[in-house]
């Protein structure tokens, strides 16, 4: 029997402990058939095999993000990036280029500011983007996508005036002395001018499209990807359908269309639906997080709680007996002690491990709290990049509580599973990223990850995050021929040189579908 695709003259990194490293892969019908050295392996090569010269590049298991929000990277919508701005002014000149570039009345989303980097100290408001688009509705996002701030064209749009304002408490913003919104949204108030920009089934499917070839070229094989609505979850079922989607997919399903997917739970080689995602807090750098104390650079916030114990535990116990697994966004320590309160109550160990009940972020813990999710069997999916970008954590929630954010190696030490993913577009979507952040970190060093332990959760534990250890996250006979290709080997080089390792190709299911070369 000939192969389909051989590999060769390279440094395979199989993450299979009892055989650790080849120089060559045999690939038939999308599958590993054989791995060790050429000489063993080149009686697999026929007439009509695709042969590879690795020349000496480094292949990993096939990258594997655990948790993001993808629509984001393919949107159609004139994008503007605001990531690393230092200046309202900043962003002001960049809308009004992007108003020139787009023309008068269409829709303008940014995201990625960040007041804390701010020159004025201050969040933006409606007033700064009026005065350079007035005409253009707008809806600028933090880079965490838990506060907005939005123009007057475009709340009044949303139909957000004084009244409807007024509703929405204290996730709208008010201006002290006049008491009129200023244009800056928390949590639920920014979905209601997040989802005014409809998107028709040609722009859905071309943006699914736009992002599966993103993350293909930053060598990802498979994502878990946070849908927002059900329309988006059609285009991905009509692109499987039609044998376009370019890497193995994972739909996450917002809590409040679990009943419309009750009975379309998939479990395809390219796509699968079978979790739900719950969110119970905001976002630390939006202090929307909910902490059990105050945010020590803002004493009078301790963020927003979104259900109170006895409504989590109601749509815990739906959702785990509509069969699907449960994710659940939870932050601060509040949030935290909230999740594994009702997880205890409501659904209970024996469920939570059969079903591998996963906690998205676990950003601020402590151990206690460590204690009780191994103690629950609870997973819990990570992001590296947050070590890097939230420069501003000890200021935020001082010392001793920041040394319990990002705790990774606690994590691990402590017995818990994690799988890895960037939350992009609130980070980028590399994955190598994340393995740089969580392998140098400055801030409390005690927590850094060892390369193996942070590859391990982009490949073999994400696999098992969606119940797919049995056919990916390792390169071994007879599991998904999911490789992705670098430039050189994580493990020899410096670790400050890690960020600088590019993917040189990503195949999916025995096909090359993105390289590098020429």
């Amino acid at each position: 029997m000939k192969a389909d695709l051989v590999l060769f003259n390279g440094n395979v990194i199989t993450l299979n402990h009892s055989n650790p490293r080849a120089q060559a892969v045999a690939v038939k019908k999308g599958k590993i058939a054989h791995l060790g050295t050429y000489s063993e392996i080149k009686h697999w090569i026929g007439k009509q095999t695709k042969t590879i010269d690795l020349k000496h590049k480094t292949v990993v298991p096939g990258l594997n993000d655990a948790h993001a929000h993808m629509i984001s990277l393919g949107h159609p919508f004139p994008d503007l990036d605001l990531r690393h701005v230092s200046s309202v002014k900043e962003i002001q000149r960049r809308l009004k280029a992007k108003v020139q570039e787009t023309g008068k009345g269409k829709w303008i989303l940014g995201r990625g500011w960040d007041q804390d980097r701010l020159k004025e100290n201050r969040y933006p408001t409606r007033w700064d983007l009026d005065k350079v688009s007035p005409h253009n509705p707008v809806l600028l996002t933090r880079v965490c996508g838990h506060v907005s701030v939005a123009n007057s064209k475009a709340l009044e749009i949303a139909g957000m005036d004084t009244t409807e304002a007024s509703s929405l408490g204290n996730l709208v913003d008010r201006d002290p002395k006049t008491d009129k919104p200023t244009g800056l949204l928390r949590e639920g108030a920014s979905d209601l001018v997040c989802n005014l920009p409809e998107l028709s089934e040609r722009e859905l499917l071309a943006a699914c499209s736009r992002a599966c070839a993103e993350a293909v070229k930053l060598g990802l094989t498979s994502v878990t990807w946070l849908a927002s609505k059900p329309d988006e979850i059609h285009a991905l079922m009509k692109l499987e359908k039609q044998a376009k989607l370019s890497l193995r997919i994972n739909i996450m399903v917002p809590i409040e269309h679990l009943k419309s997917f009750e009975r379309k739970r998939l479990s395809r080689p390219f796509l699968r639906i079978g979790c739900v995602k719950i969110f119970t807090d905001g976002s630390l750098g939006a202090r929307t997080a909910a902490l059990e104390s105050p945010y020590t650079d803002e004493p009078t916030a301790k963020g927003v709680l979104y259900y109170k114990q006895e409504e989590l535990r109601r749509l815990f116990s739906e959702a785990d007996k509509a069969g699907f697994q449960i994710a659940v966004h939870a932050i601060g320590d509040r949030a935290l002690s909230e999740t594994l309160e009702a997880f205890k109550n409501a659904v209970g160990k024996e469920h939570i491990t059969q079903k591998r009940h996963r906690i998205e972020h676990a950003s601020m813990v402590n151990p206690t709290l460590l204690k009780q999710i191994k103690r629950l069997g609870l997973l819990v999916c990570v992001q590296p990049p947050f070590v890097t970008s939230d420069f501003w954590i000890e200021n935020r929630l001082g010392h001793d509580r920041a040394r319990w954010t990002y705790a990774f190696k606690s994590m691990i030490n402590g017995g818990i599973c994690i799988a890895a993913s960037s939350d992009a577009p609130s980070e980028l979507l590399d994955p190598l990223l994340g393995l740089w952040a969580a392998v140098v970190r400055d801030s409390f060093p005690e927590e850094r990850l060892s390369v193996r332990e942070v590859l391990e959760a982009y490949t073999v534990n994400a696999a098992y995050f969606s119940y797919e250890e049995e056919v990916k996250g390792s390169i071994e006979v007879g599991k998904y021929a999911d490789l992705t290709v670098l430039s050189h080997d994580p493990f020899k080089v410096e670790p400050e040189k890690i960020k600088d390792i590019h993917v040189e190709m990503t195949i999916v299911d025995g096909n090359v579908v993105f390289s590098a070369r020429p």
